[in-house]
């Protein structure tokens, strides 16, 4: 490549603690970046328009996009014990949910989609009104009574408590429960027009960052930090502990079991259009 590659990736302490060797220039023979940050309801955006070159995407937007994208196997966030929480102002039961208005980070996000799977298995009649707000003014949303429930991703899975809310239920345990697969929530995907080589250089460059930051955690600080929201420094710790793991490095298996599952699970619901056979082939 004789330019950098457009790339979009969230501030989250994740992803900048995957992409700090590669975004600086530290990864050997590795393609140069020209790197936005978004959040993920602007980056699954992106990915439907076709705006740039690289993405960090929801994997529940993969159906639309994966004709002009292909699916990385390497720098996505998949695990156990990850998913994302539904929280209230107070404590209820699940049916209490019925008819409500809950704030949601993106309707094309995985954690919308995991929501209603699990609605359409635990809430009978459903939810009422479904608002979309960037994922750091939820719970802020929640707790002032703007909406009823929230549902949120990343930290505030460590944070909630903070805001005096409360946790309803975890679409991560329903899911590892129902399907005994870890949890698929952000994928990296390329243009397909990039070409083979290109793409196979980019994952490999991937899996050097990653490995890159887990030999030395320290080097990647100062852009983890930089990018935090001002996140305490032991909640960024516990934040890239859980999202970053062995599925970052290879999506192996379990990761494509995982994708391929959650997909053609909600495209049974009618929630999303059924895959192609091949649509999740690396090149």
């Amino acid at each position: 490549m004789t330019r950098p590659l457009s790339i979009a990736y969230s501030p989250c302490p994740n992803d900048t603690f995957v992409f700090d060797a590669l975004a600086h220039g530290r990864v050997p023979d590795a393609p140069e970046l020209a790197v936005t940050f978004a959040d993920i309801d602007v980056t699954n955006g992106l990915a439907q328009r076709g705006e740039l070159d690289v993405l960090k995407v929801s994997y529940a937007v993969l159906p639309w996009v994966l004709e002009e994208y292909a699916l990385l196997p390497c720098g996505g966030a998949l695990g156990r014990g990850c998913g994302p929480l539904v929280l209230t102002r107070q404590p209820g039961a699940v049916a209490d949910l019925a008819g409500k208005t809950v704030a949601v980070p993106s309707e094309r996000s995985t954690a919308y989609l995991l929501f209603r799977l699990w609605v359409a298995a635990e809430v009978p009649g459903g939810v009422g009104e479904v608002v979309v707000l960037p994922f750091h003014e939820i719970m802020p949303a929640v707790r002032d009574g703007k909406v009823d429930a929230g549902l949120v991703i990343h930290e505030a899975r460590f944070t909630y408590q903070d805001y005096g809310l409360h946790c309803l239920a975890d679409m991560g345990e329903h899911w590892e429960l129902t399907t005994g697969l870890p949890i698929p929530l952000g994928a990296i995907i390329a243009k397909r027009s990039l070409g083979e080589p290109v793409l196979r250089g980019l994952a490999a460059a991937i899996r050097t960052s990653v490995r890159m930051a887990w030999d030395d955690p320290e080097a990647s600080r100062p852009y983890v930090l930089e990018h935090a929201q001002e996140m305490d420094p032991k909640v960024t710790d516990q934040h890239i502990g859980l999202y970053v793991n062995e599925f970052t490095a290879d999506l192996g298996e379990d990761g494509y079991a995982a994708v391929r599952g959650l997909l053609t699970r909600a495209a049974a619901e009618g929630l999303v259009p059924p895959l192609g056979r091949d649509a999740l082939t690396f090149v």
